[in-house]
């Protein structure tokens, strides 16, 4: 690998420009935001925009990112932390990236990335938008006194809101949600946003179960369906979000999520698996 430019300034409190220091070739320090809290950790979208935004870094990069999967392997502490980005391969049609965050205790989570220039060609979407009502007619959550990084978003429910009335074993809630998300305040969309929305979503089962359950994100993959272009068109139109479950088994989940813009572009699909203890 060559060496990199030198990091431009980040706007403070900004999870899309979170790598504040280039500290040498391929390696990038930071510091977890308070404003991006979760409850033992920060929230899992700014891992995986953190470690994202450290493949977008690279001069050499060919293009936009395809996927990224992002594994969280333990806590991530408050405080500074370590970015360490590989290429691991390249050819004439994609690059892939291997990053690793880590911290005094060891690594807290590892990404793969696939980079590629998107040319023109034949498209087909059989994917079809979801109805939903207009953003203006549904009423934002409320996140007054919730984790903080629930306060960096705008998040309005047409289906399946949080609802703290505990569920029966036999009597799950449905696990589908359909919503509009927007950051708040309000962004250009860019690669490091949507990989940060695309982890917006209500833990599933605390959904089904009505109530909180110790759970967490195990590793997390997000398919990009357009390019930076694509993304710029979108603008600061906020998002129309589907989330669901297929199965909840043996202390593990599926969580699958769409992305859609207002035009009724699918912009980013995603699945992940999640651990549960109940």
């Amino acid at each position: 690998m060559g060496p990199y430019n030198k990091a431009r300034p980040r706007e403070q409190g900004d999870i899309k420009k979170c790598l504040y220091v280039f500290t040498g070739e391929g390696r990038f320090g930071g510091h977890t935001l308070p404003a991006y809290w979760n409850m033992m950790g920060p929230f899992g979208g700014t891992t995986a925009a953190t470690l994202l935004r450290a493949a977008l870094e690279a001069p050499q990069r060919p293009g936009d990112p395809v996927a990224l999967t992002v594994n969280f392997c333990a806590p991530i502490a408050e405080g500074a932390f370590e970015v360490e980005l590989r290429e691991a391969r390249a050819n004439r049609s994609t690059q892939h990236w291997t990053m690793t965050l880590a911290q005094d205790h060891g690594i807290a989570a590892t990404a793969s990335a696939v980079f590629a220039k998107r040319r023109e060609t034949w498209a087909h979407q059989p994917a079809e938008m979801p109805s939903i009502p207009p953003h203006e007619t549904l009423t934002p959550m409320a996140t007054e006194g919730r984790n903080a990084w629930l306060q960096r978003y705008d998040l309005r429910f047409a289906e399946g809101a949080m609802n703290f009335e505990a569920r029966a074993d036999d009597d799950p809630a449905p696990s589908r949600s359909l919503l509009w998300i927007a950051d708040k305040p309000a962004r250009a969309l860019d690669f490091t946003a949507l990989a940060a929305l695309a982890d917006t979503f209500i833990v599933r089962i605390f959904l089904v179960r009505g109530r909180m359950v110790p759970a967490g994100t195990v590793s997390l993959t997000t398919y990009f369906h357009t390019d930076a272009a694509g993304l710029a068109a979108q603008g600061k139109t906020p998002l129309i979000g589907v989330a669901d479950s297929k199965v909840f088994r043996r202390g593990y989940f599926d969580q699958s999520a769409e992305l859609w813009g207002a035009d009724g572009t699918l912009l980013a699909t995603s699945v992940q698996t999640v651990y549960f203890k109940e």
